[in-house]
């Protein structure tokens, strides 16, 4: 038995330095998981036939972090909101991407148990389902030609079942797909593809009360290669990041999916002692992703992003006029005002003006010896060039006023 133990032990090194490889060499996904599948059958392996001593965790926070209640986040909350704010009314820019809506969206829905039935009622050996799994989960990226030659090269799959899932895994649409099913002769002999449905009609009919489902599409293509996943699973795409897609639109938006994520019922539980079951429902959203795309659909279309929020840019029209500036610009920001001036004593006033189209700063205040002689200041509309003037004692209603009426337009 000792010796049985110990060849076990050397066989997981030996396959925990094969995924390591694979990762550093950033194989492909599907390969990866097929690895780490290996390894994790020669852990169980290794301790199927001992006796299952309780397990005890030590949960710690890592140094440097920390977890709020829903009070304290609140007010962390409240205090950042008061500084962030502050600081855009003094012109500062955020060194962070600017949050945008993608509109152009649709989030793939599939069932575990569906996909486990439906490779059951395909004929797949209960020990290649993971690895069948992880081919399927390429769908997205490679075309079924490409999927089915590796079930049958490279997993071991017979022609005849392959071809048998190609019938289900390029089907997708809404209930209707759902109902059709649920009628077919080989999946409703299958519990656990029933259930799967079952469920799948139930979300598709609280995604039509919540007015979404034009933007979720049942898609048995979708599988997530993670074990853990119990139930739902769920992709969020862009439409344009499909391989129907255009050559040139490939290249400017082809990412991959921008988020993801499912329903996990025993992964909490293999954090307690008593292995407690708790439901839980999870998605991850990829950022990096979603910057670039919105840097690649950005640059296509040649916009210019506003990096401030500064709403009036106070200019000098002449020498002198600095304290000046500052009275002004004081008298914004009491009154609410998102301003901001050069801080040169002496600007030009092309150059203070090329400074507000760069930004796309909204207003321009421009002051003169001449105006405020006689009390008034020229308030300039930046993108049309025209200009008015404005009674300083009433320059912050004016000024709101004006903001008002763009932002109805």
């Amino acid at each position: 038995m000792s010796d049985n133990r110990e060849e076990i032990q050397d066989q997981i090194k030996i396959q925990g330095e094969v995924v390591r490889k694979l990762k550093a060499a950033k194989e492909s996904k599907g390969k990866i998981d097929e690895e780490v599948a290996k390894l994790l059958a020669l852990k169980a392996k290794l301790t199927e036939n001992e006796p299952s001593a309780p397990q005890k965790f030590s949960l710690k926070t890592p140094k440097g972090t920390r977890d709020y209640n829903p009070q304290q986040m609140a007010l962390r909350q409240s205090v950042l909101d008061k500084i962030v704010k502050v600081f855009k009314k003094h012109g500062a820019e955020t060194i962070d991407t600017p949050v945008f809506e993608l509109k152009d969206f649709v989030i793939k829905l599939n069932h575990r148990k569906l996909l486990d039935g439906m490779f059951e009622a395909c004929g797949v050996p209960n020990d290649k389902f993971r690895t069948i799994c992880s081919a399927v989960d390429k769908l997205d990226k490679s075309p079924w030609e490409e999927v089915k030659k590796e079930m049958i090269d490279e997993k071991g799959l017979d022609e005849a079942t392959a071809d048998r899932i190609g019938e289900y895994v390029r089907l997708n649409g809404g209930v209707e797909l759902v109902e059709k099913l649920l009628k077919d002769e080989k999946l409703k002999k299958v519990p656990s593809a029933v259930e799967g449905l079952e469920g799948m009609k139930l979300l598709l009919q609280y995604c039509a009360i919540f007015d979404v489902a034009n933007h979720v599409a049942f898609d048995l293509s979708l599988a997530r290669g993670l074990d853990y996943y119990t139930g739902v699973i769920y992709e969020a795409v862009l439409k344009g990041d499909t391989k129907e897609g255009t050559k040139k639109k490939k290249e400017e938006e082809t990412v991959g999916s921008v988020a993801g994520g499912g329903r996990y019922d025993n992964l909490v539980g293999m954090f307690d002692g008593k292995g407690k079951q708790v439901p839980c429902v999870g998605v991850s959203i990829g950022v990096e992703r979603v910057f670039a795309i919105l840097e690649a659909k950005n640059a296509v279309e040649k916009t210019k992003l506003r990096t401030t929020e500064v709403q009036v840019y106070v200019a000098s029209a002449h020498k002198g006029l600095h304290e000046k500036r500052l009275e002004i610009l004081g008298k914004l920001w009491s009154g609410d005002i998102k301003a901001e001036h050069s801080y040169k004593q002496n600007p030009k006033l092309l150059a203070q003006l090329q400074h507000c189209e760069e930004y796309q700063i909204p207003f321009a205040l421009v002051l003169g010896d001449s105006e405020l002689e006689r009390g008034v200041v020229k308030l300039r509309d930046v993108v049309t060039r025209q200009e008015e003037e404005v009674p300083v004692d009433n320059l912050v209603e004016a000024i709101k006023w004006r903001l008002s009426s763009r932002r109805s337009t």
